[in-house]
């Protein structure tokens, strides 16, 4: 099949790439032209403008947007919207919030365009192993992109889980879950570093994943890092959080579904970044006004 892929950084640009080796016809768009440049090596067909993606497709005409969420999302229906025909088929492939999908779909349905939008889980390593696709939408526009999703996910890693929103949804909850594991894992693997043993992590995190319990992809990322950095000792600990873990929260609030391992995990990630914690030192002067306990002055 054909179809536009907009936004060529590290997830689009490498989706271009799996789709060529199955020989889709792609149209590879991105604001600058240098990864426009890399996807034509690649044997896909360049466009340096919108009009451009526009003009060489065929209807109707699938066009996946890769591009952050939020107002770029907004900006490039915008864009698009005038340009397209009824039947064409707009796809959302990043890490937008459910909600605004919803009302993404009904404003480009209302101009006869549908609307897929699809949680996409696989990193830089979807080029090699493929990605997980969650898609929201109507039947008939997923079952025309198909052959596209056969290509980008591994065998059975792509499902239309609902209406629109339903990808999205299914995506935050997916990036909600994987903040509590890493969470766990990290601790974890502290409380290991604090034992009395010289404990080999890269032989514990790869032992782990022959027959436990808690073997996973993630151990085996684990491992590779312990192998490149036994120590952890060139990387500071400051984790971002998407955006999609907040909005997991906020969801189990607006549903009074308790969610206490991932709140905590989204927790963690601020008191990652903080140089000093405020609450850390009024919890140890309040131990030492009420027990007499020691505590470590500040360098300020």
């Amino acid at each position: 099949m054909e179809l536009a892929i907009l936004g060529l950084g590290r997830m689009g640009s490498n989706m271009v790439k799996r789709l060529r080796r199955d020989d889709h016809r792609v149209i590879a768009w991105n604001r600058s032209p240098e990864p426009v440049k890399e996807a034509e090596a690649d044997g896909a067909v360049g466009a340096y403008s919108i009009d451009d993606v526009v003009s060489q497709l065929s209807t109707p005409r699938v066009i996946w947007m890769m591009v952050p969420h939020g107002d770029p999302v907004d900006s490039m229906i915008e864009d698009l919207l005038p340009k397209l025909d009824s039947g064409d088929i707009l796809i959302d492939g990043g890490n937008s919030n459910w909600k605004k999908s919803v009302e993404r779909a009904e404003k480009v349905r209302s101009r006869g365009v549908n609307y897929l939008d699809i949680g996409v889980s696989g990193g830089i390593w979807g080029l090699e192993v493929g990605y997980c696709l969650m898609i929201g939408g109507d039947e008939a526009s997923y079952r025309h992109a198909e052959p596209a999703f056969k290509t980008l996910a591994p065998e059975d890693g792509y499902l239309l889980v609902g209406d629109n929103g339903a990808g999205h949804y299914t995506k935050m909850i997916h990036n909600g879950i994987e903040y509590g594991m890493m969470q766990a894992y990290a601790e974890g693997f502290e409380l290991l570093d604090a034992s009395p043993y010289d404990v080999d992590m890269k032989a514990v995190a790869d032992l782990w994943n022959q027959g436990s319990v808690v073997r996973s992809w993630l151990l085996e990322l684990a491992g590779r890092a312990y192998e490149a950095d036994p120590a952890m000792e060139s990387i500071r600990g400051y984790v971002e959080d998407s955006g999609e873990g907040r909005w997991t929260i906020e969801q189990s609030i607006d549903t009074a579904v308790p969610a206490p391992v991932l709140t905590l995990a989204l927790m963690m990630r601020f008191r990652s970044r903080q140089e000093d914690s405020y609450s850390a030192r009024v919890v140890a002067a309040l131990r030492k006004e009420f027990g007499g306990h020691s505590v470590k002055s500040s360098d300020k």
